[in-house]
């Protein structure tokens, strides 16, 4: 089974106007999945109210990847995503991954740290926001 990656998986997440949450997320990250961000852990039910909330906050956006790396399963990347809220503003962070991969090719657990590169201060906990 094809591994997901972390573009595929925020576009569906995040700039796939239409597509049922549920479904984003099922395909990308495995029923056990769990995420560090910033310091602070979330389980799969947590994740899934702070993507709910950023469907509400982001207007459109874009997931740049600076460097990649899959061995085995596990993964690390670098990236950048731009976002445009819903009320104009525009948000740049760069994020620093390290992941899990599930045997079914899915996210098991992603630990990572963001940095605001653009945005307003209430953006910096964009990554962890509800």
């Amino acid at each position: 089974m094809p591994r997901t990656d972390i573009t595929t998986a925020l576009t569906d997440l995040l700039f796939t106007p239409g597509l049922d949450l549920d479904t984003a997320v099922d395909r990308h990250f495995a029923p056990d999945y769990r995420q560090r961000t910033d310091g602070r852990w979330d389980d799969r039910g947590q994740f899934l109210t702070h993507i709910a909330h950023l469907r509400d906050v982001v207007a459109h956006g874009s997931v740049t990847v600076h460097d990649e790396l899959a061995d085995g399963d596990r993964y690390a990347d670098r990236h950048t995503v731009h976002v445009t809220k819903k009320d104009g503003s525009a948000v740049r962070m760069e994020v620093y991954l390290f992941g899990e991969f599930a045997p079914d090719g899915r996210f098991r657990r992603i630990e990572e740290t963001t940095l605001l590169l653009e945005g307003a201060d209430v953006d910096r906990d964009l990554g962890s926001a509800r």
